[in-house]
């Protein structure tokens, strides 16, 4: 199965948390950080994303990184 539609299998099922600009998912193929401020910036925000991830207790700084467009907005992925 595509990357695409695993995440957005994932992204409908209730979320591990939410910080002021994602809302967090654990998805099968890593931790998903979907942007919830309407646009989403140019380049995508993975320093927020990093910064915002350890208030809901993820250190994200050595994990692997990739964005998706999708249906419901700008995915940034996090897995190993």
């Amino acid at each position: 199965m595509p990357i695409r539609a695993l995440l957005e299998e994932a992204l409908v099922e209730p979320s591990i948390g939410e910080t002021p600009c994602f809302i967090w998912h654990a998805t099968p193929v890593g931790i998903a950080a979907l942007w919830r401020l309407g646009q989403a910036p140019t380049p995508p925000p993975f320093d927020d994303a990093l910064k915002e991830g350890l208030a809901v207790g993820l250190d994200l700084s050595r994990e692997e990184r990739e964005f998706h467009q999708l249906g419901v907005g700008l995915v940034l992925l996090f897995h190993s």
